[in-house]
């Protein structure tokens, strides 16, 4: 484990980096005008897709190791995967209870000019 920086390998920290491009974009997408606006959406599909190739396909060793190595076994596993089906019905919620207030936001007429 020589390749972990704080008890966590690269692939957490290529995620992490994957998500900060992806909601650079998406913010500087929202920014634009017209339908660019719905360039928000293929951004964000793809940085999903690459988590969870990342995280359903990890990286295997190459070549097998010649000795047997400790075995470290996660007895949180299920915990684990229990709590990410739990956030992420709770985001999912939250993000369709959010969107109609976000197109029914009222848009206020410009007063019209009178000479």
């Amino acid at each position: 484990m020589a390749d972990t920086v704080l008890q966590v390998g690269t692939g957490v920290f290529v995620i992490a980096l994957v998500w900060i491009v992806a909601l650079v974009f998406i913010s500087m997408l929202l920014r634009a005008s017209g339908s660019a606006k719905l360039g928000t959406i293929p951004v964000f599909l793809l940085a999903l897709a690459i988590t969870l190739t990342l995280v359903l396909f990890p990286r295997s060793p190459e070549t097998p190791s010649p000795f047997k190595e400790i075995e470290i076994v996660d007895t949180l596993f299920i915990g684990r995967y229990v709590l990410l089906a739990v956030v992420s019905v709770v985001f999912v919620v939250t993000f369709f209870i959010m969107l109609p207030f976000h197109f029914l936001e009222p848009v206020y007429a410009k007063a019209l000019r009178t000479h």
